[in-house]
C-alpha cells in the first residue's frame, strides 16, 4: 500500500452514502474500490433468506499466513428521522465545531474510516503484516442481522480462512476517546407471551373469555423475578416487559387474545436454555393450569467475555501510549456482531465515544477520529510485531 488514506476524507465519502439498512447505498462499493486499490484481494457478497431483504457485504484480505486478525463492522446506519431537525443535513458529510456531522459518523463509519487509515499507514510501513489482516464489513447490523456478519464469517470460515483474532470498531467509549473497551457482553433473549381467550360483550362476561387477567398475573410474576445479583465479570441480569397489547380499540369489547413482550440481557450465570427453562417454570406457576403460549426469537444470543491476552494487551498499550489513559474493560452495554466471533476467535470492540450515535446530528469530533486512526495503528504495530517475535 503506497497511498496513505486521510480518515476524515473516508469519512465524509462513507457517509455521503446513504446506506439505511438494508441499503448498500455505494458505500461497500467505495470501500472496495478503496482497499483493491491498497492492494487487499476484496469480494462483494450478497447472502438471501426468505423473509428478510438481501444484503450486501464486504471481505477484504491482505497477507496469507498466521496470525490472522480481522476488523469487523457495519456501514448500514439508522434512519436519520425528522432532516429538519438536523443542524447539517445528516448525509451531507459537513464540518463544523471540530467535528464531521451525519448518521453514522459514530455508529459506525468513523471506526471503519479510522481504521482504513490505520492500516495504509502501516503497510506503507511495513509493506504487509506480519500475518494476514482482514475487514469483514456488513451492511446488516442495524437491522435482523441475519444476512449479515454471521453468514458473511460462515462463509469465510468455509473459503479456509482462520482467524486469530477479531477486532469490532463499534462506538465504545463513554466519555472520553480511549476510556472503555468491551471485553464481553450480556447475552440477550427476546420473547412473547400469548394468553388465548374469547372475544365478548363487556356487559355478558359469561359469554366470553377475558384473557387479560390471566396476562397481567404472568407479566407480573415476571416483572417481580429476581434473576441474579450479578457475576465477577458481568452486571445482574435483568427482565424488562416491552409490550402488552390486546389491540382492542373499544371500552365494551372483550379482547380474544392478550399478548405481552419482553426482552432479558443476561450474564454468565445463565444460558439461553437455561433462561427459558427459568422463565417457563415461572409462567407455569403462575398461570396455574391455564393456557399460555411462549415464543422465544429465534435470534437469542449467549454471553460471552474474552480473556486473550494476545489481543488485549496490546490494543489497552496503544490506547494508553495514545491517550494516556488505561481502559476500562467492561462487559457492559447491548449485544452488538461482536457475538457471532465467539466461538471463532477471541474478540474485543473498540472505538469512539458513542454519545451521539442514532440521535439527531450524530456527529464525531475530527480529533477523536484522528486519535482513534493512531491507536489502531499502533494496536497493528504491537500484534503483529508479537506475532513476528514468536
Amino acid at each position: 500500500m503506497t497511498d496513505i488514506i486521510d480518515p476524515v476524507a473516508c469519512l465524509k465519502a462513507l457517509i455521503a452514502c446513504p446506506s439505511v439498512t438494508p441499503a448498500e447505498g455505494g458505500a461497500l462499493q467505495y470501500l472496495a474500490d478503496l482497499l483493491t486499490e491498497a492492494g487487499f484481494r476484496t469480494e462483494r457478497l450478497v447472502f438471501s433468506e426468505p423473509g428478510t431483504p438481501d444484503v450486501e457485504n464486504l471481505f477484504a484480505t491482505i497477507g496469507d499466513r498466521p496470525p490472522h486478525l480481522v476488523f469487523a463492522g457495519h456501514t448500514d446506519v439508522v434512519p436519520p428521522g425528522d432532516v429538519d431537525r438536523w443542524t447539517h443535513p445528516p448525509f451531507a458529510a459537513e464540518i463544523a465545531e471540530g467535528a464531521i456531522f451525519g448518521r453514522g459518523a459514530v455508529d459506525m463509519k468513523g471506526g471503519i474510516a479510522a481504521f482504513i487509515a490505520a492500516a495504509s499507514t502501516f503497510l506503507a510501513d511495513h509493506g504487509g503484516p506480519a500475518g494476514t489482516l482482514s475487514l469483514l464489513i456488513t451492511g446488516d447490523e442495524e437491522g435482523p442481522s441475519i444476512n449479515g456478519t454471521v453468514k458473511l464469517l460462515d462463509w469465510a470460515l468455509k473459503q479456509g480462512h482462520e482467524f486469530s483474532a477479531a477486532l469490532v470498531g463499534e462506538p465504545t467509549c463513554v466519555s472520553r476517546l480511549g476510556d472503555m473497551v468491551k471485553i464481553g457482553r450480556r447475552g440477550s433473549l427476546s420473547a412473547t407471551i400469548r394468553v388465548p381467550g374469547r372475544q365478548g360483550h363487556a356487559a355478558y362476561p359469561h359469554l366470553a373469555d377475558n384473557p387479560v387477567p390471566r396476562l397481567v398475573r404472568l407479566v407480573h410474576r415476571l416483572a417481580n423475578a429476581h434473576l441474579d445479583d450479578g457475576t465477577t465479570d458481568f452486571q445482574p441480569s435483568n427482565l424488562e416487559l416491552t409490550s402488552v397489547d390486546v389491540g382492542n380499540p373499544a371500552f365494551n369489547v372483550i379482547p380474544g387474545e392478550a399478548t405481552a413482550r419482553f426482552n432479558v440481557r443476561f450474564n454468565d450465570r445463565w444460558t439461553v436454555a437455561s433462561l427459558t427453562d427459568f422463565i417457563r417454570a415461572e409462567l407455569d406457576a403462575a398461570a396455574d393450569g391455564d393456557a399460555y403460549e411462549l415464543t422465544v426469537i429465534h435470534r437469542a444470543s449467549e454471553s460471552f467475555l474474552t480473556r486473550s491476552d494476545a489481543l488485549i494487551a496490546p490494543l489497552a498499550r496503544a490506547i494508553e501510549a495514545v491517550t494516556g489513559i488505561t481502559p476500562d474493560l467492561s462487559t457492559g452495554g447491548g449485544t452488538s456482531d461482536a457475538r457471532f466471533f465467539k466461538g471463532v476467535c477471541p474478540v474485543v470492540e473498540f472505538g469512539l465515544v458513542g454519545d451521539t450515535m442514532h440521535q439527531v446530528d450524530e456527529r464525531a469530533p475530527i480529533d477523536d477520529l484522528t486519535g482513534l486512526a493512531a491507536i489502531y495503528r499502533d494496536f497493528l504495530d504491537r500484534y503483529f510485531a508479537t506475532a513476528a517475535d514468536a
